[in-house]
C-alpha cells in the first residue's frame, strides 16, 4: 500500500483524514529520498547506478523511483518527439532506452517543466520498470516497484475461530488463524490446510503476483469463482503464511466468532503508470549482480 495508494493517507480511497481546520488539496504528492543505493540493468548492460535517488508518491500509483542524470548512461538514452504533459508535475519528455541490439521506446521519462515545488525532481529520470532487465537495491533484486518505506505488513496468531461455509456446507474452521495485517487493507485471515476440507477446493489457472507476499496461487470454491488463495511459496519475510489459505469473504460466507466478514471497498490491486504492472511474469529469483 504505503502513501499513495490503495487506501493509504494521499490516496483517494484513504480511509482515515488529517486532523486539520482547512481541507487540504484533492491530490497530494510526496517525494522523498530513498537513501539506498539503486542500480538499472538493461539488455545485461548496468545504465544507471545511484545513491541519490527520489521516489515520487503520487495518489493511485505505486512509488516511482526518479534518477539524477549524473548517475545515468546517458548514451544509452534517446530522446523521443513525443511528449506528454502530467496533470501536477507538467510536461514529460520520454526516452527510448537502447543497449547493445536492444531498443525499448518510452522506456524513460523526465518531467521538463516542473512547479518550483517541484523542484527536487528536476533533471531526475525515471525508468519503466517492465521494460528493464531489473533494478537493484545493491546486489539483491526489487520486485514489482521501487521500494516503499511506509508498506507494512504484521502477522499474528490468535485464538479465535475462523468458519468459512458456502450455502451453508462447511469448508473450513479454524481455531487457529493467522491474520495477516498488511497496510491500507482490511485484516486477511490464514487457515491451515489441515482444517480446511481441501476436497472442496478446486484449483484454477490464474497466477497473480505480490512484491511483499510472492506468486499467488487461487481456487474455485464450488461455485464461488477465485474464491479462495494461497501463497505456496510465500517469501521469506512473510513465510508463515506459506501454503495456508485465506477466502474472500464475498464469495463465501466468513464468520469470525461469529461475526460475518465482508470486503472492503477498495482493496482490489490494480496496475497503475507506465512505470508498472504487476503479475505473475516477475521473476521469482531476487538475487542479482
Amino acid at each position: 500500500m504505503g502513501l499513495s495508494w490503495q487506501q493509504g493517507p494521499l490516496a483517494t480511497g484513504a480511509i482515515g483524514h488529517f486532523l486539520t481546520p482547512e481541507p487540504l488539496p484533492e491530490r497530494l504528492l510526496f517525494a522523498e529520498p530513498l537513501r539506498r543505493r539503486v542500480r538499472v540493468r538493461f539488455n545485461g548492460t548496468w545504465i544507471a547506478d545511484s545513491e541519490d535517488v527520489v521516489v515520487l508518491h503520487e495518489p493511485g500509483r505505486y512509488p516511482v523511483a526518479y534518477f539524477p542524470r549524473g548517475d545515468i548512461a546517458w548514451q544509452a538514452l534517446t530522446a523521443m518527439d513525443k511528449a506528454t504533459r502530467h496533470r501536477d508535475l507538467g510536461d514529460t519528455a520520454w526516452y527510448a532506452v537502447h543497449a547493445g541490439d536492444r531498443t525499448v521506446e518510452r522506456a524513460a521519462w523526465e518531467f521538463t517543466a516542473l512547479p518550483a515545488h517541484a523542484a527536487e525532481l528536476q533533471n531526475k529520470v525515471a525508468f519503466a520498470w517492465r521494460a528493464m532487465d531489473a533494478l537493484y537495491e545493491e546486489d539483491e533484486r526489487i520486485l514489482g516497484h521501487a521500494a516503499d518505506a511506509y508498506h507494512r505488513i504484521d502477522i499474528r496468531s490468535t485464538s479465535r475461530t475462523l468458519d468459512v461455509r458456502l450455502g451453508g456446507e462447511p469448508i473450513a474452521r479454524s481455531e487457529r488463524p493467522l491474520v495477516l495485517f498488511e497496510s491500507g487493507f482490511a485484516p486477511r485471515w490464514y487457515v491451515p490446510r489441515a482444517d480446511i476440507d481441501e476436497t472442496r477446493l478446486r484449483p484454477v489457472e490464474g497466477r497473480t503476483f505480490c512484491p511483499y507476499k510472492g506468486l499467488c496461487d487461487y481456487y474455485d470454491v464450488g461455485a464461488a469463482h477465485r474464491a479462495a488463495w494461497s501463497y505456496p511459496e510465500a517469501y521469506r519475510e512473510v513465510d508463515r503464511i506459506g501454503g495456508l489459505v485465506s477466502f474472500e469473504p464475498d464469495r463465501v460466507e466468513v464468520t469470525l466468532d461469529g461475526t460475518s466478514l465482508h470486503l472492503e471497498p477498495g482493496q482490489g490491486v490494480v496496475p497503475h503508470g507506465a512505470d508498472r504492472g504487476l503479475d505473475p511474469d516477475e521473476p521469482t529469483d531476487r538475487r542479482g549482480g
